[in-house]
């Protein structure tokens, strides 16, 4: 009798274990995302990313630094990651380098087909 009550509460602690853990990794990478674009990520690259060129333009007219890196990589990088192919265009005209790598030691290049960025790698086969 000793056993099956042992072995029924452990069960039962291995199902409330395993709900919770997955409950926390839910909420965990959500929770990171939003803490790395709340705290990390700078304006500019915040305005890449959502493909506002609007803004991406008067901030480089109030003279944002085009290779200033936010959460290691460079605006340009960001470009290339969420396939803005005409912020991209923008941030060259205005002298963005190219060259830079993020911190991972990525070059833009790579950073566009990981994201299958057609459109960016166009661009970057036109640029480089």
């Amino acid at each position: 009798m000793k056993k099956t009550i042992l072995t029924a509460v452990a069960f039962c602690m291995l199902l409330v274990t395993d709900a919770v853990a997955k409950n926390e990794t839910s909420n965990t990478n959500a929770d990171v995302t939003e803490l790395i674009v709340k705290k990390e990520l700078s304006t500019f690259c915040k305005a890449i990313m959502k493909g506002d060129i609007n803004t991406v333009e008067r901030l480089i007219e109030l003279g944002e630094d085009l290779n200033a890196k936010s959460l290691g990589m460079t605006p340009a990088i960001f470009a290339a990651r969420y396939n803005k192919a005409e912020i991209l265009e923008v941030l060259i005209s205005n002298g963005a380098d190219l060259t830079l790598k993020c911190n991972k030691g990525w070059t833009i290049v790579k950073h566009a087909k990981l994201s299958n960025a057609k459109e960016v790698l166009e661009v970057l086969k036109n640029t480089v």
